[in-house]
């Protein structure tokens, strides 16, 4: 069975045909430079360049980097601000052959990695971090998701979080592996006060160096990292197309949970 997703970030969008059984991308994906201005139009054009690319005219799951409530963007992280109040989904149901589902990038991604990856089968409040342009959040408990958390923007020593712990705040300092594991060592201190999880799944492409950073955390929460790495956008986001999961009422439950 197969799915198609698409993950619009900051910097890059990226697309791909999805296999739904085994949760895994099918064939290379493609990826196309994020438009600079970040606008909506520009956007929707690229992610309907990458659907058609692929031939795709059944559904599509998109995601987007922030708050979404029924297919319009109510924030804009590390995009053009114009995409406040946009309906995202009409926007793209115009280019694009199948209908769209939209949802929050983070989000996506956590739903893959319940499903498919490090938090298949886990109960009580499991939190999934995406490390990018900026810090993206997906919070479950019991294997359902809590949608448009935003912890990214929670405030550390007074400025947003991402700010000085995003794999983008590593690059931009130059720091190394050592150095920023600390900043996301102060990051995670402040949002477990708040959450109290019972794990932290650390997700997006700095993932795949998990081994350099992860084990100088010193969190009292278990740190795993993501077993679909990037990917795990785009296979959350073909899934929630598949299985019409509207995240700002629902999401589907991790295999082995209660509901």
């Amino acid at each position: 069975m197969q799915g198609f997703g698409v993950d619009i970030g900051g910097s890059g969008i990226k697309g791909c045909l999805v296999d739904l059984d085994r949760g895994e991308l099918v064939g290379e994906r493609l990826r196309i430079e994020t438009p600079q201005p970040s606008l909506p139009g520009p956007v929707y054009d690229v992610v309907a360049q990458i659907v058609n690319h692929f031939e795709w005219t059944e559904r599509v799951g998109v995601t987007f980097p922030g708050v979404m409530k029924h297919g319009v963007a109510y924030t804009a992280a590390n995009v053009d601000k114009s995409w406040i109040g946009t309906d995202v989904d009409a926007g793209l149901d115009a280019l694009i052959p199948g209908t769209v589902e939209t949802l929050n990038d983070a989000d996506a991604a956590g739903i893959a990695e319940m499903r498919y990856g490090a938090g298949r089968d886990r109960g009580g409040v499991v939190l999934m971090l995406t490390f990018g342009t900026g810090i993206g959040s997906a919070l479950f408990v019991d294997g359902h998701l809590v949608p448009n958390t935003e912890f990214g923007h929670i405030q550390v020593d007074g400025e947003d979080g991402e700010r000085r712990a995003s794999a983008a705040a590593r690059e931009r300092e130059e720091l190394s592996y050592p150095e920023w594991a600390q900043r996301v060592d102060r990051y995670l201190d402040v949002l477990e006060a708040g959450v109290w999880p019972d794990l932290i799944i650390v997700g997006g492409g700095v993932s795949k160096k998990a081994h350099k950073w992860v084990p100088l955390l010193s969190t009292r929460t278990p740190v795993v990292p993501a077993e679909l790495q990037n990917d795990a956008g785009i296979v959350g986001a073909a899934l929630a197309a598949h299985e019409r999961i509207d995240v700002t009422r629902t999401a589907p439950a991790a295999p082995g949970s209660d509901g």
